[in-house]
């Protein structure tokens, strides 16, 4: 009998369990910390296909030039998957002006973890 549970603890060890990913951002448009002109959208890229449903993200203003104590502004955008399955596409409601931004996105794939995250830039 011992001899069968040790087999049976060696044997389950030696196989490994599924590895269980996260969709991670692989890239962004504009990219992490850049200085940009104005634009209209943000793209973020991830490693995963994404759940639309369950994906989306805010961009808020968190400094404007000549404006030292600036509240946080939140702008108005619409986030979508798109075809690829892969990138998060932000689309603001009119060119962002001159200031600092973060993009606060939170995403879901297959494994359905929740995971969220931040992205910086600025334009000036």
């Amino acid at each position: 009998m011992k001899k069968i549970l040790s087999f049976a603890a060696t044997a389950g060890m030696l196989v490994s369990a599924p590895a269980f990913a996260h969709p991670k951002l692989v890239n962004a448009t504009p990219a992490a910390n850049a200085t940009v002109k104005s634009t209209g959208s943000i793209e973020l890229q991830f490693n995963e296909k994404l759940v639309p449903a369950f994906s989306g993200a805010d961009v808020v203003m968190t400094g404007m030039p000549g404006t030292p104590n600036h509240g946080r502004m939140k702008m108005g955008a619409k986030s979508s998957v798109s075809k690829d399955g892969k990138t998060l596409l932000i689309v603001l409601a009119k060119p962002l002006p001159r200031g600092d931004y973060r993009v606060n996105w939170r995403v879901v794939a297959d494994d359905t973890h929740r995971i969220t995250g931040t992205h910086t830039f600025k334009v000036r």
